[in-house]
């Protein structure tokens, strides 16, 4: 909470009424225009705090109509009635008149965004743009002008656009963006860096026309609307120009193309005739309008929606008080309304969700207002945020906003009520009183005796005197801060403290050197003062002597915390052993740790309140003392308040918020999520937590901490005359924590109290218990907290107080230590609690069972969390149950428990019923699906609701209940009515064959077909001998049994076996054997057997009656559970009429598989892989594992046979004959399978066979199938073939391709595969020297080649020789050896030579074609230098006389 404490503004004596005040939009200073009907006007400027600048007085004849301060410099523009407009500098006074340009009042006067251009406009239509440098100085004559013939109304510059983000444009360049690129060419336009100012604006007349001017200072009409337009406001988010006329009609235009407006929306804004309106316009698109009465309307054009928010009596306003004028504080959120009673009401803007301000509604929340004198006509907000100027039509008042004062000490609390009241709370003997102060309370400080209260420029010592307050001291200090031990008080000035007299006699100084700083903070606890400086120092001194001495030296905290800024707060414990601190970092946001300085080990530990975690000490190291705050999570937040016990030294408590999304707290503690947490801190145990809970509602803030109990400043919401109120929407304070006062209107001053306590957690019940009791409950809570479970039970064994142990029983609710509870269950005497206890040990889940410990000590809403934190909703629906609480039980069931959705609404159903409401009963029993019997249970006694209940409902289960209530009445006409309504057909039968109407009935039954009313009527019939309608009606209940039992009984032969068909098989068995001992109708009697299941018996029966139809459609029935002896019959039955695939079909399901392969190689029958597989044996005990091999080598031998090579390879990899198999396989010519089935079975010959197999295939062009040889003869150890493959394959790339170097390297490979061979044959040795023999060669050849490049000469000569080698034509072509020397000598030109050496290869190979050695450059080369004519068929040459050439075809190629 915030007061606001008023200055009047140093107006001099010569100034008249304000008409006008604006604020500087940068620096806190005030401009005021005065007007006086006998002296004219003034302008002048004033301080922050009222003071005036007298430098800066301008004074006229003549009434000012307009002033505008400059955006950024201390320049302001003034207008005055006779056209004349004066620019007046601050502080120096100095003021320049524009040139004269209007002679008329001036009726505009605006400055652009950063103020490069100043516009005057006067009532003749007149306007003048000028030029201002960035010093705010006059640039020459206007820069241009225009006359519009209308007198001007408004004016609005554009608002200033974006700049380049440079950061952007960059990582688009970076990722290859030509748009972002070409932003940074050295040709391009400069980037713009920072928002641009736009020079182009809009200017209105009063003839309702508006004008666009652009920046080169050309004019075109825009848009014109009806009437004299008063205002216009830019709504740059949607690029929206907004005008209000004269008649309060609101016009939006969209400003897309350049020079065109377009309206998309027109409304008339509510309004009072003949009174001026007052209207706010906010950034963000909300304009806000009064109109003469106490209601504020709002607009809201981002979110097109609307809305009011007016002065309710409710909450101190006036009836007949009413809204003058209304300012909005963008930065605050705060819009602030001046009333005609002189009071400013404010309103916080609010989110509803999250505060997320795009997507949730706007909320605005009522605060404290403030009162100031006289009729508030102007309000404006500054930039400082925390000023605000209030014009009452007398004088100016600026408003500064200061945060609320409040102390607590040794059993006193001070709170702020206004600027110059305090609310004192004793509460030993209880006591509240007001204290009204003749100046403004800055800051407040209280002990049990006095109360001293300062300004910032004077302190006040007041002593309390029993209802009373006597001043005893006052003296002018300009102290920002006061710290108050007994008689003495501690100011601050630079590097030192004073320590005074309450009369301000200064007894002492506390020095402080230059490094160690400014005293800023003070802060005193028992003895101790702790003080803090602006360098981040701590020093903490004792004051329990006469003279303060130093009890600690001075901490430098920037050596041991990084980042520090200045200090928040800083407190010390009781004893003066430990002091909290609460910084600021460097970046102005509050760090989100506490840090806690150890004076006596001159350490410093911090918890953090981010993680949730302390820096060192122990927590609790028992599971279930980890998970004591389970519920509370403590990351994520920040301090923003902190304090010691006044006591008890060891216990610390603090105030945290969320941790916004910006990274630091929330600075509206009213509104932010507010925890208070309490550690305790020791030396041997560093930080402990020992409680955490949200602040209660209705409590503004944490005042102190004094066992047993915290101390809150309580939210209350002032009305005038000092009569308080609970703040709005807050709920109000429990009675025994009540102002008596907060429900009267009386305006007489009252006391309200504004301090309220609530017990720590460990004392609920033992607020009023003596000192030794509460020092036990703080021992035993400390030794719980670290789980020293002998030590806490040692601090309370000698406490006989059950109201004790009943607290301590519910602090284990808290803490879930269940053995503690029993111990205090036994201590309180409290059997049933501790039975209830006990049965709860079988829930699995620890918070249930704490949570029956709750129920079981009436805490409700702590089991009630606790269920909910373990979601055991089922058992919180039962509490709630149990409790009363049905609403919440049926939505907790209806969202949660849907399992037990219905009992529930069936146990409310009964609840309501027993509170006789029955009504509301019906409907929950219906919801539970129960109302078939309960509803009727219920309403029993109440016939007639019962009958209109039937009706209503029209079910028919209600209906059958109703019909057999009648029938019991002997109603039947109506009970018939009902059963059919329920349609009931059994009933309906029974009724009308009691009735004798057998007629009817058997309607009913053949109608419907209802089993059970035929059945009835069929017994029905039976007992009156009608067997042909029994059986029929029989049948149709399908009742086989009853039906085949009369016609055996009466003979009907024909009926029976349709009906034992329908039956069952037991039925079926009977009626075979009745067909079979009276000898007739056997086929029946067979078809019933077999029907029946029982196979042999049909088939005995069909072989002993040659039945043999029948008995084919038996067999084809018979599978591998029949019995064998059956199947070899029923086989040799089909052998014998030739169906021999059926006869092999019984033999192998008789698992007579050998006849069966017999019978099917006998036949010539084709086995199918099917077949085959029913012939293969899979379980050991029909074969023997020798038999079963045979079985399948005979079974693929047969495969083979009829060509099945696929099935003959399964059966003989079955059999384990694998080579069998893989001859199978190769006669098959599958090679995918080859391949496979060698890799798979991975034995020698088996590679060697598949390796031999794909030597046939054209392995020349398939890679795939080369490596696959290769691979295989190696797997398979063939190294002898292997090298025969090698070989084969140096000969394909000497015949196909002329490869000599590939040849050479699979000889080589040929040569080594041979040399590690076994010699089985002897011939190894002459294989070996003749291979080698043919690698010299081929080697040779090669070097013949690659020497060629080099030496072509030496090259040709070993060739020549290599022509001599003998044997050399296997290993080297002689034809690649000559075409090499005959290519050599056409290179060389050497004709002759190389014709001899193609002669020489035609006698040596005359039927070999010459192009397979001879290029064809060579041979083209000889025929046209040689002129012959070389056939390349038979190389027959030809000469012609003419020396032409002809070629001659070889017969053999006619």
């Amino acid at each position: 909470m915030a007061v606001y404490f008023d200055h009047p503004i140093d107006a001099p004596e010569s100034s008249g009424a304000p008409v006008q005040l604006t604020w500087h939009p940068v620096s806190p200073v005030l401009a005021v225009a005065s007007s006086s009907l006998s002296t004219g006007g003034t302008v002048d400027v004033y301080m922050q705090q009222g003071d005036y600048v007298e430098k800066c007085h301008i004074e006229k004849p003549y009434q000012p109509t307009m002033v505008r301060w400059h955006p950024t410099k201390p320049v302001l523009a003034v207008a005055w009635e006779n056209g004349e407009v004066i620019l007046l500098t601050y502080p120096s006074g100095g003021h320049t008149a524009l040139p004269s340009t209007h002679s008329i009042s001036c009726t505009l006067l605006e400055w652009s965004g950063f103020g490069s251009r100043l516009v005057t406009g006067d009532q003749n239509g007149v306007l003048a743009v000028w030029n201002i440098d960035g010093k705010g100085r006059l640039q020459g004559n206007h820069l241009t002008k225009h006359e519009f013939k209308r007198p001007l109304s408004s004016c609005i510059f554009k608002p200033a656009t974006p700049g380049d983000d440079v950061a952007k444009l960059a990582k688009a360049s970076v990722l290859g963006d030509p748009n972002a690129l070409d932003k940074f060419g050295w040709n391009k336009a400069p980037l713009k860096i920072g928002p641009q100012e736009e020079l182009t604006f809009y200017v209105s007349t009063t003839h309702g026309t508006v004008y666009a001017v652009d920046e080169h200072g050309k004019s075109s009409e825009l848009l014109s609307v009806e009437g004299a337009i008063k205002h216009m406001y830019y709504f740059d988010k949607r690029d929206v120009l907004a005008v209000i006329t004269e008649t309060m009609v609101l016009s939006q235009y969209s400003l897309g193309s350049p020079g065109g407006a377009q309206e998309f929306m027109k409304v008339k804004l509510s309004s009072k005739l003949k009174l001026i309106n007052h209207i706010a316009w906010t950034n963000n698109g909300l304009l806000i309008t009064t109109s003469g009465d106490q209601i504020i309307r709002l607009w809201d054009l981002e979110r097109d929606d609307n809305y009011v928010l007016s002065l309710e009596e409710a909450v101190g306003f006036e009836q007949d008080e009413i809204v003058n004028c209304v300012a909005y504080s963008s930065g605050k959120g705060i819009l602030a309304a001046g009333t005609s009673c002189g009071r400013i009401a404010m309103w916080k803007m609010v989110f509803a969700s999250n505060g997320n301000k795009t997507d949730n509604k706007i909320l605005w929340k009522l605060q404290a207002p403030t009162e100031i004198q006289g009729n508030v006509t102007q309000l404006e907000w500054s930039s400082n945020l925390s000023l605000l100027a209030a014009n009452n039509s007398h004088t100016v008042l600026i408003l500064s906003e200061h945060l609320m004062s409040s102390h607590f000490s040794q059993q006193v609390a001070a709170v702020q009520l206004s600027p110059t009241q305090l609310s004192v709370s004793q509460f030993n003997p209880e006591v509240h009183l007001v204290l009204q102060s003749d100046s403004h309370i800055k800051g407040v400080c209280g002990t049990k005796e006095s109360l001293t209260i300062w300004s910032g420029k004077q302190i006040t010592v007041y002593e309390i005197s029993g209802t009373a307050f006597c001043n005893s001291g006052s003296f002018t200090c300009d102290s920002h801060v006061v710290a108050v031990h007994g008689e003495n008080l501690y100011t601050v000035e630079p590097n030192r403290v004073q320590i005074r007299t309450p009369q301000g006699t200064v007894k002492q100084l506390l020095t402080f050197s230059k490094t160690e700083g400014n005293p800023v903070l003070l802060s005193v606890c028992q003895s101790y003062l702790v003080v803090g400086t602006d360098t981040a120092h701590i020093r903490v001194f004792d004051l329990s002597r006469r003279d303060a001495k130093a009890h600690s030296s001075a901490k430098n905290l920037p050596e041991f915390i990084p980042n520090v800024g200045v200090l928040s707060s800083v407190k010390c414990n009781a004893n003066g052993s430990q002091v909290s601190i609460i910084i600021t970092l460097v970046n102005g946001r509050t760090d989100h740790k506490v840090y806690f300085y150890d004076v006596e080990m001159d350490t410093i530990t911090h918890f953090d309140f981010s993680s949730g975690r302390p820096s060192s000490g122990i927590t609790p190291s028992e599971e279930g003392e980890r998970q004591q705050f389970e519920g509370t999570d403590l990351s994520g937040r920040c301090p923003i308040s902190h304090f010691w016990d006044e006591s008890e030294p060891r216990l610390f408590v603090c105030e945290t918020v969320p941790i916004s999304s910006e990274g630091s707290a929330s600075v509206s503690v009213d509104e932010a999520d507010v925890s208070v947490v309490a550690l305790f801190c020791t030396q041997e145990h560093g930080l402990l937590l020992h409680d955490c809970y949200l602040k209660p509602a209705g409590l503004h803030s944490l005042l102190a901490m004094d066992v047993p109990y915290y101390y809150f400043v309580c939210k209350l919401f002032y009305r005038r005359g000092c009569v308080f109120l609970p703040e709005p929407g807050e709920p109000s304070l429990q009675p025994e924590e009540a102002s008596p006062h907060h429900h009267q209107l009386s305006k007489s001053p009252t006391a309200p109290k504004m301090v309220s306590r609530r017990p720590l957690r460990d004392f609920v019940g033992l607020e009023n218990c003596e000192r030794s009791t509460r020092d036990a409950m703080l021992n035993f809570s400390f030794y719980l907290t670290i789980g020293d479970m002998d030590e806490a039970f040692k601090s309370i064994k000698l406490i006989k107080s059950a109201a004790v142990w009943e607290n301590m029983a519910r602090m284990c609710v808290k803490t879930r230590r269940l053995d503690v509870a029993r111990v205090c269950l036994g201590n309180m005497g409290n059997p049933r609690a501790a039975k209830a206890l006990k049965e709860a040990v079988v829930e699995p889940e620890a918070e249930a069972q704490v949570a029956m410990l709750a129920i079981q000590l009436g805490m409700l809403e702590d089991a009630e969390k606790l269920y909910k934190s373990c979601q055991r909703y089922d058992l919180l629906n039962n509490l709630y149950q149990a409790s009363g609480d049905w609403l919440k039980a049926l939505e907790l069931a209806e969202t949660h428990d849907r399992i037990h959705l219905r009992t529930t609404y069936y146990n409310y159903a009964k609840y309501l019923e027993s509170v006789g409401s029955k009504a509301q009963a019906i409907t929950f029993f219906e919801k539970s699906d129960s109302h078939r019997v309960e509803v009727p249970r219920m309403l029993q006694d109440d016939t007639s609701s019962l009958e209109i209940y039937v009706n209503k409902m029209r079910d028919k289960n209600i209906y059958k209940w109703w019909a057999q209530y009648l029938e019991s009445e002997s109603d039947m006409d109506a009970a018939l009515h009902y059963y059919e309504l329920a349609q009931d057909y059994l009933s309906l039968v029974r009724l009308y064959c009691y009735m004798g109407n057998i007629q009817k009935a058997s309607e009913i039954a053949n109608d419907t077909g209802d089993r059970a009313a035929s059945y009835h009527l069929a017994r029905h019939y039976e007992g009156h001998d009608d067997i042909k309608q029994a059986v029929h009606f029989y049948t149709r209940a399908q009742a086989y049994n009853n039906a085949i039992r009369l016609c055996k009984e009466n003979s009907l032969d024909d009926q029976l076996m349709n009906l034992a068909l329908l039956s069952n098989p037991e039925d079926m068995m009977e009626a075979a054997c009745y067909y079979e001992e009276r000898g007739t109708h056997m086929d029946r009697a067979v078809a019933l057997y077999h029907k029946a299941g029982y196979v042999s018996k049909a088939l005995e029966l069909a072989f002993a009656t040659e039945q043999f139809s029948a008995l084919q459609l038996i067999a084809e029935g018979l599978n591998e559970g029949s019995d064998p002896a059956l199947l070899t019959r029923c086989s040799d039955f089909f052998i014998t009429h030739s169906q021999y695939e059926k006869a092999v079909g019984l033999l192998l399901a008789a698992k007579k598989y050998q006849e069966a392969l017999e019978l099917c190689v006998t036949q010539n029958l084709t086995i199918t892989e099917e077949l085959a597989e029913k012939m293969t044996v899979t379980e050991l005990k029909d074969m023997s594992e020798e038999a079963r091999k045979e079985l399948l080598e005979k079974i693929a031998d047969c495969c083979m046979r009829q060509g099945n090579y696929h099935l003959a390879t399964k059966k003989y990899t079955q059999a384990g004959n694998k080579l069998k198999a893989m001859r199978a396989l190769l006669k098959s010519g599958d090679t995918e399978k080859i391949v496979f089935f060698a890799n798979v079975s991975r034995q020698k010959d088996l590679f060697i066979m598949a390796a031999n197999y794909l030597q046939s295939l054209d392995w020349r062009t398939d890679p795939e199938i080369l490596k696959t040889i290769i691979g295989f003869y190696t797997r398979g150890k063939a190294l002898e073939l292997l090298s025969g493959f090698y070989e084969a394959c140096a000969q394909v790339e000497i015949d196909d391709y002329q490869n000599y170097g590939k040849a050479l390297d699979a000889l080589t490979e040929a040569h080594k595969c041979l040399t590690k061979a076994k010699d089985t044959s002897g011939k190894q040795e002459v294989k070996l020297l003749d291979m080698q023999h043919k690698i010299n060669l081929i080697k040779k050849f090669v070097h013949v080649r690659r020497l060629y490049e080099e030496n072509a000469e030496e090259a040709v000569r070993v060739c020549e020789a290599l022509l001599e080698e003998p044997d050399l034509d296997p290993a080297v072509r002689v034809g690649d050896a000559f075409g090499f020397l005959v290519d050599h000598y056409c290179e060389q030109r050497q004709y002759q030579v190389a014709y001899r050496r193609l002669e020489e290869l035609q006698k040596l190979l005359p039927s070999q074609n010459l192009r397979y050695y001879i290029s064809s450059t060579s041979l083209e080369a000889l025929q046209r230098e040689m002129g012959v004519i070389l056939n390349h068929s038979n190389q027959k040459v030809i000469m012609k006389d003419d020396d032409e050439v002809v070629e001659e075809l070889n017969e053999s190629h006619s």
